[in-house]
């Protein structure tokens, strides 16, 4: 990914931010008082607000000197969305067996990490592609899978299998993982009122994902 910096906006800051998944949803209502509507969106778009979490003055100052570094809007950088930031549930650890990513056909070797959301017959796929280093874990047909036998690139979230190692013919690969979203700052002024800042009121500092 271009333009992006392989590094993670303060986690103490992000902790109390305010956010989570938008669509773009077009609806056109017909003479007749039904609806139509459309999806502009093939993938939803996270968005957050970062503000939130700035509670003293230092935090402050590490969000500006963060800011300043990414070049206001021009970087994009890792957040950790604490909803939404792991193969299973915010209270489970994650496994190897979490997320479907392919099916072998003894030929492919590369797989890209994903995650589904739901159940039923509207499942949304989202692909994953800032897995945290040091945190995936493979399976191939439900039976955990040795390091060695597959790398998986932190950068893309692509995980390729070594030689003598790629799935055979029907063999499920699964995955599990903690993962940062690719995020980007939605604003080029940062505007801080210090004397209001000190009773209480905290800038705005709106954040959005990059997508894929």
């Amino acid at each position: 990914m271009p333009d992006f910096h392989e590094i993670r906006f303060p986690t103490d800051v992000a902790r109390g931010a305010r956010g989570g998944p938008e669509r773009l949803t077009q609806i056109v209502t017909l003479a007749s008082g039904r609806e139509v509507r459309n999806s502009r969106w093939a993938h939803s778009r996270r968005r957050y607000d970062a503000g939130v979490g700035i509670r003293t003055l230092d935090a402050l100052s590490a969000v500006v000197a963060f800011f300043e570094e990414r070049r206001g809007r021009l970087y994009g950088f890792r957040w950790r969305d604490r909803l939404d930031g792991k193969s299973c549930s915010p209270s489970q650890t994650h496994a190897a067996t979490d997320q479907a990513i392919g099916t072998g056909d003894g030929v492919t070797a590369s797989f890209q990490l994903c995650k589904h959301y739901g159940t039923g017959i509207a499942t949304c796929r989202r692909e994953i592609t800032k897995p945290v280093p040091g945190e995936v874990l493979i399976a191939v047909d439900g039976v955990p899978t040795d390091p060695a036998h597959w790398a998986c690139d932190a950068t893309t979230g692509l995980v390729t299998f070594a030689p003598g190692h790629v799935p055979g013919p029907g063999e499920v690969v699964s995955a599990g993982f903690l993962f940062d979203v690719p995020v980007r700052f939605d604003i080029d002024a940062i505007e801080v009122d210090l004397s209001a800042f000190e009773a209480g009121e905290i800038p705005r500092i709106p954040i959005v994902e990059i997508i894929p």
